[in-house]
């Protein structure tokens, strides 16, 4: 990386925020610039300046984001699944790796069975013998073992690989400092540059998204998800504790972020989040 580039990239993207709006102080710094004869070089130099942080910020973001999704898939397939499928189908007797898939499965045979019961009398289905019956729900459970037992050792090759993705992405981050600070001021003149209405817009569509009174059917999809994800048993008390405390800790942060910081950089943009929320 040249000098100049290094220097320039570094002081904007650890620029402080002080007494002054950021938007009134650069409002004197363009002023002053249009006076200053060198001024047409040094828009050329921003010229190159920015283009090369934008390109590069760009770069190091698809490098973080496809790595450890690489990273996750190739652990996965190739190394995890071999040895977990193994061990799971001839050492291991058990289906479930959780009393919630047990839960699940005992459901859906049940529902299964009584279907069953339910189209023969309606006569969808002609008179079976008890013997048909047992037969028909006896590969529905062979069915629900195999598909429970597949669900089981992905969960395990799940964890294993997103822990490998997460040192993945760890690693790049502490190898990649200069980068960091090239992506975060790249970010940082993306946000102060939209204006006013954008970050209100953005500001109000966060705060519905995650902390407004629709998120919880939100939060509750994602959270049960994840543990389905990593073979946790779905706990709807715990689950429920978390909608509950978690977006009020969220909203009362977000909050104090408005109030401390974003009133400084841009308080116009508050006082539109403001006008616009009411």
């Amino acid at each position: 990386m040249k000098n100049w580039r290094s220097d320039s990239l570094n002081q904007s993207a650890f620029e402080k925020t002080g007494p002054i709006p950021r938007s009134i102080s650069r409002t004197f710094e363009k002023f002053k610039k249009e006076l200053d004869p060198n001024a047409e070089s040094e828009i050329i130099e921003e010229f190159r300046i920015s283009r090369y942080q934008t390109s590069s910020s760009i770069k190091y973001l698809l490098l973080l984001i496809i790595s450890p999704i690489v990273v996750n898939q190739i652990t996965k397939s190739f190394i995890f699944s071999p040895f977990i499928d193994y061990f799971w189908n001839e050492k291991n007797n058990s289906v479930f790796l959780n009393i919630s898939q047990e839960e699940r499965a005992f459901s859906e045979l049940q529902r299964f069975e009584e279907k069953i019961h339910f189209e023969i009398q309606i006569g969808q289905l002609p008179n079976l013998s008890h013997e048909s019956i047992e037969k028909e729900v006896k590969n529905k459970a062979v069915e629900l073992a195999q598909y429970y037992s597949d669900e089981s050792t992905d969960a395990i090759k799940n964890f294993l690989a997103d822990c490998v993705s997460l040192l993945t992405f760890f690693y790049l981050i502490v190898t990649g400092t200069k980068q960091i600070s090239v992506l975060n001021s790249f970010v940082n003149e993306l946000i102060y540059g939209l204006s006013d209405t954008a970050k209100a817009f953005l500001i109000i569509l966060f705060t519905d998204v995650f902390v407004g009174f629709h998120s919880s059917h939100g939060w509750e999809i994602l959270l049960e998800s994840g543990l389905r994800h990593f073979g946790l048993p779905e706990n709807r008390d715990i689950i429920f504790l978390f909608i509950a405390t978690f977006p009020v800790l969220l909203d009362t942060v977000f909050k104090y972020w408005i109030f401390r910081y974003l009133n400084q950089v841009s308080p116009s943009a508050v006082a539109t989040y403001h006008e616009m929320n009411e």
